[in-house]
């Protein structure tokens, strides 16, 4: 019952989500919510010209973004390589691990078994089941688009899905203490040329990397490297390290295209309303 409800919160966000009406940034016409055969959830890759840039010479990230899908199925469902999940019907993908070459985590045994368990037995103890934010980097590949503001000081990320956003101060200020935990994390960023680069810290142990029950613990240590190709698209890498949960740090890299449509919005996000879950959490 639990399984069949997590995957009826899912399904009909997503649907819900996309099948708004034909046109424009309201119509997002209707979809797999399974495969997503769709441009605002899958966009096609589009040559950009040059890098735009800012009047200090940095790189112009601002504008919407959309990761594109690797291989068959949304990274979302499985961040590393997998035969697919019958419970679930997550079907097999490469993933988007880089590192290491063989694209599994690196799991301690302990934290092995606790994603078997938890995929196998407790899919509702996702947290966007819950409605709860992502964290990083799941958060950086759910649906329906990101946007990117360059106010001076900051790079700041908004989200339709759960309404998230993080602010990024770029001054060089320090993490907050470590015991203050996030579902966002605490984010510091900086120019490695024309990289942005975001050092994450300070998240909680709740969310999960992606809807396969891949976990880590509140040791996780995130560095995300956001690098312009061209004025449509970026390439995304994020080293995630975490000395509870994993033996050693592992990289995930997939891109992003440029939402071309001028008039995309985000909706109305109400995962929190009409929600019946009867669990604890």
């Amino acid at each position: 019952m639990r399984l069949r409800k997590t995957l009826a919160i899912f399904s009909t966000c997503c649907a819900l989500a996309l099948a708004q009406g034909p046109g424009g940034g309201r119509g997002r016409g209707p979809v797999d919510p399974l495969l997503f055969p769709n441009p605002y959830v899958s966009p096609p890759e589009v040559k950009g010209g040059p890098i735009v840039r800012l009047p200090g010479g940095k790189p112009d990230l601002q504008g919407a973004w959309l990761q594109r899908t690797i291989g068959n199925s949304m990274s979302m469902f499985s961040v590393e390589k997998t035969s697919g999940h019958p419970q679930t019907n997550i079907p097999p993908t490469a993933g988007i691990i880089i590192d290491p070459p063989d694209g599994v985590i690196p799991y301690k045994p302990e934290f092995r078994r606790k994603q078997i368990d938890l995929s196998e037995n407790h899919m509702i103890e996702e947290s966007d089941a819950h409605c709860f934010l992502g964290g990083v980097p799941h958060q950086m590949y759910t649906p329906f688009g990101m946007r990117i503001l360059q106010p001076p000081g900051y790079v700041v990320f908004t989200w339709e899905f759960m309404h998230a956003y993080r602010i990024v101060p770029m001054d060089g200020r320090p993490h907050i203490a470590p015991e203050i935990h996030l579902w966002e994390g605490d984010s510091r960023g900086k120019w490695d040329g024309d990289t942005l680069v975001i050092d994450v810290t300070n998240q909680v142990a709740r969310t999960w990397l992606d809807q396969s029950a891949n976990v880590h613990s509140d040791a996780i240590h995130v560095v995300e490297r956001i690098t312009p190709l061209d004025s449509n698209n970026l390439q995304y890498e994020a080293t995630i390290d975490d000395p509870k949960a994993y033996t050693r740090p592992w990289t995930i890299r997939y891109f992003y295209s440029r939402i071309l449509d001028p008039k995309f919005e985000h909706l109305e996000f109400a995962c929190i309303e009409g929600e019946v879950d009867q669990s604890k959490h």
